[in-house]
């Protein structure tokens, strides 16, 4: 009997030491730096609703090539991104230089992708036959405004979009405080998400002007195919590079090559282009690095001397 006993003490004793060595295998597993399932966060560039229907689609594209579940979501804002990145709730994100700089600087992400749009041509913002990986902003004003230069906006209200945005805040801004134009002191600021909303805000009268992307009055043509002569740029910007494609750094370099591949290949593909397309006017992807962003940083530092 007493050996008996010790046969099964024996079996207690392995067994428990199995199950801690399957537990333990289970969470190395897990925090292997490659998820199970990946969660993907986007920020409007137009009106969110029409984001949200036109970005489900992406779902499933990821989900066929990584093999896991995808979800994708939208929020408010850059900021918010970052903040769901740092706290490993969001594992992409499709964050503008400025936001990517603000995430990577916090340690909340890592580029990954740089996207690839065709070039603009001015006058008339039409698209060239050239991928780039670069973009200007704008200011607009409306057709027949006294604002003719940048010299004209003192003491106007200027449509903006959050502080992380390259194109609707940071380069304007900064330019602008290097030639001698501090905006944040001299004119009304209205923060309004969405490229296409600060469009119509100039178009209706409701800003004076606003901060966008070259050329985000193609954002609102489809609606009003007369906006191209109803509202006007009157400056641009040097270029600035494009979205990033970001991940949290806990991703492991496999699964991030394996994420890559992924996105490259959606954007080859005819239905994955139109998809892309639909959101943000991405034609493609590019492999990008951090030392990319560093004229992005030159800004920002520019952006915090108008803060004092």
């Amino acid at each position: 009997m007493k050996k008996f006993r010790k046969v099964l003490a024996g079996l207690a004793v392995f067994l428990v030491a199995m199950m801690a060595t399957a537990c333990s295998s289970k969470n190395k597993s897990a925090d292997n730096g490659t998820p199970k399932s990946l969660n993907v966060q986007f920020v409007p560039s137009q009106a969110a609703t029409k984001l949200e229907s036109r970005a489900k689609p992406l779902e499933k594209m990821l989900s066929d090539r990584l093999g896991i579940p995808v979800h994708v979501s939208m929020s408010t804002d850059y900021n918010t991104v970052v903040e769901a990145m740092k706290s490993k709730k969001v594992d992409v994100g499709f964050l503008p230089p400025s936001g990517y700089v603000l995430a990577h600087q916090q340690g909340a992400a890592d580029v990954l992708l740089q996207a690839q749009r065709y070039g603009v041509k001015q006058p008339g913002g039409r698209a060239t036959s050239e991928l780039v990986n670069s973009y200007r902003a704008e200011i607009l004003v409306k057709k027949g405004s006294n604002i003719k230069t940048w010299k004209d906006l003192k003491g106007k209200s200027i449509s903006i979009q959050s502080p992380s945005s390259s194109g609707g805040y940071v380069y304007p801004i900064a330019e602008l405080k290097e030639k001698g134009l501090d905006v944040r002191k001299s004119c009304k600021l209205v923060t309004v998400t969405g490229q296409d909303q600060a469009v119509l805000n100039v178009l209706n009268g409701d800003t004076d002007a606003a901060f966008a992307f070259e050329d985000a009055r193609n954002t609102v043509k489809q609606d009003n195919p007369k906006i191209m002569s109803q509202v006007v740029p009157i400056y641009f910007t040097v270029p600035i590079p494009n979205d990033t494609i970001s991940v949290v750094p806990s991703m492991s370099k496999a699964f991030r090559q394996k994420l890559a591949k992924a996105f490259i290949d959606i954007g080859k593909s005819k239905k994955g282009k139109k998809v892309i397309e639909s959101i943000y006017t991405h034609e493609g992807y590019v492999k990008s690095k951090d030392s990319d962003f560093d004229s992005v940083r030159k800004y920002e530092k520019i952006i915090e001397s108008t803060k004092k």
